[in-house]
Order: structure tokens, then sequence, then C-alpha cells
């Protein structure tokens, strides 16, 4: 239960701190200039960094569906587990989510626009205007990637100690070359939560980020367990 619970905080603070960085101080802000882009990925990344040293040494800081799949995946989770993190992670999430809606709108004039609280979408209208394709790929291609580090440095030959800033600083690479596709999700309970209260689009485009990060990171656990780590690993 306590790993449950852990699970859960963590997700909700990713969400609470990364969404709100981004549909709270993301762009002007007032006579303030916003984060931009830079910022909103250092606010992904050191929220991770935070969460993975918080309650790392509990539930092992997974806040995302698709590495505790991941970790089914190469024989470190039980079934049961997964099912378990992946539950407490998407209601995380959905507080996380519920706690920023209710911040944004107690301000004057505000309006729930479509891909609302952060959220995950494509397409015209969407930030750069991608494509879907783009969007899968991008979202498939960059969980692997997140996956293959995150083995890597949880190994035996990695630095323990070092490994949450490693995957900290991972995730903001990733976003600060996928938020103008997607807004950067590798993470379906991420998605769900902003989606679930934004409704319009952002639901309606929710699969992708669920199923492209799943898969993502399936295949990054198999490149890393096939293609790279060795038997000290």
């Amino acid at each position: 239960m306590k790993k449950l619970i852990s699970e859960l905080f963590g997700t909700f603070c990713l969400v609470l701190f990364g969404c709100g960085a981004a549909a709270i101080a993301g762009g002007s802000v007032g006579a303030v200039s916003g984060l931009g882009l830079l910022g909103i990925s250092l606010a992904f990344g050191l929220a991770v960094v935070a969460m993975a040293y918080a309650i790392g040494p509990i539930s092992g800081c997974h806040i995302n569906p698709a590495i505790s799949v991941g970790m089914l995946v190469a024989g470190k989770l039980s079934m049961k587990d997964t099912v378990g993190y992946v539950i407490a992670q998407c209601i995380g999430a959905l507080l996380g989510a519920l706690v920023l809606s209710l911040i944004l709108n107690g301000q004057s004039g505000f309006e729930v626009g479509e891909w609302a609280y952060g959220s995950n979408g494509w397409g015209e209208g969407y930030l750069g205007n991608y494509s879907m394709q783009s969007a899968f790929i991008a979202e498939l291609v960059f969980t692997a990637i997140f996956l293959i580090v995150i083995h890597a440095v949880t190994s035996k030959l990695g630095n323990s100690t070092m490994a949450g800033l490693a995957i900290g600083i991972t995730l903001v690479l990733i976003h600060m070359v996928v938020i103008p596709v997607t807004g950067t999700s590798v993470n379906p309970a991420r998605s769900f939560g902003p989606a679930v209260l934004a409704q319009g689009m952002a639901l309606q485009q929710l699969w992708l980020f669920i199923v492209a990060p799943l898969a993502g990171g399936i295949l990054g656990t198999l490149i890393w367990k096939y293609g790279i780590a060795t038997e000290n690993n």
C-alpha cells in the first residue's frame, strides 16, 4: 500500500509541477515573461528528479505506466504490482490535474479551451501543428530511449546515487525536442489526468498517448534486454 501511495503522490506532483508550469507559467504571465520551452522542460525533468529521491527508495518512482509495463516485461515487476502501480499513477495524475484546474479556474477571465490544463495533442491548432504520424513516431521513439536510459542507470553497473538525476536530465532533453510536436507525454498517466478534465480534442486524442508510450516502453525494454545489457547487468 505504501508503494501505491508513493506512486500516486509522485505522479500527482509530476502533473502538478509539469503541467502547472505549462498551463500557468508557460507563456506570458502579466508583465512577467513566461517560462517558455526550456522552462517547461526543466519543470518536468526536475519534478522527476525530486520524486526519484523522495519516493524512489519506497516504490522505485516509476510514476509512469510505460515504465511500470517496461519493468514487467523486463521481469522486475509482477503483474499484480504493475496493475496496482498503473491505477495509482492514473489516480495521482487525475488529482494533480484537478488541483491545477481549481487554481486556473480562479483566474479572472479564464476559459477552458481545447487541450487545456497542459494536455497533450497534435494537429491543426496544437502548438507546432504536427501530424498524427509525427506525434506517434515521436512518442514511440522517445519513450523507447527513455526506457533504455532508465534500465541502464538502474542496472548493477549503473551509479545508483546519480540515477535520479540522469533520468530527470533525459526527460528534460526529451521535452526540449517533443514539446512542439505533442506537448510531450512519454507517460500515459501524465496525459490521462489533464485530458479527462479538458475533454474535447484532448480526450479524443488520448488513445495515442496511451498506445505509443506503452509500445515505446516495451520496445525500449526489449532493446535494452536483448541488444545492450550484458550478463553483469
